[in-house]
């Protein structure tokens, strides 16, 4: 992964270039920067708390139903 740091002074700008860095990602990159936020998010609290999660990932599973077009 290529990083760059840009020094940003006015908050307008700031968020204009956060604004085109995460329009310049695919769709599935957005949502998978999304979901590791929400997990990361969520493992922090847990853990704040005292709550360990012992397994990595989720404890729900997700199932694709196809339907007959109508």
């Amino acid at each position: 992964m290529d990083k760059a740091v840009r020094r940003v002074t006015d908050l307008v700008e700031q968020q204009a270039e956060t604004y085109r860095y995460w329009a310049s990602r695919s769709a599935s990159e957005r949502c998978q920067a999304t979901w590791e936020l929400s997990r990361d998010t969520y493992r922090d609290y847990d853990r704040h708390k005292g709550i360990v999660w012992d397994e990595e990932g989720s404890a729900r599973s997700l199932t694709r139903i196809q339907r007959p077009e109508r």
